[in-house]
């Protein structure tokens, strides 16, 4: 099956899962990751359950806090 991850299209195989994708995609720091599927923000505590079809698009999200020190 073919999925968009990032902007690239590849290949996968079949029943693979937000978890395996995770894995095979080599993702820094898995546990501070938002995956949105199809502009959708899957729930982090089932990305071993949530699999991935045909088609999909999935992006990986880092938030990052910062501030504006010294602007007034």
């Amino acid at each position: 099956m073919k999925i968009t991850v990032a902007g690239e299209t590849k290949e996968f195989n079949e029943g693979l899962t937000i978890a395996e994708l995770i894995k095979q995609e080599n993702i820094e720091n898995p546990d501070y990751i938002t995956v949105s599927v199809n502009d959708e923000f899957a729930d982090n505590e089932n990305f071993s359950s949530i699999e991935l079809h045909d088609g999909d698009v999935v992006e990986f999200l880092y938030f990052m806090g910062g501030g504006s020190y010294g602007i007034l």
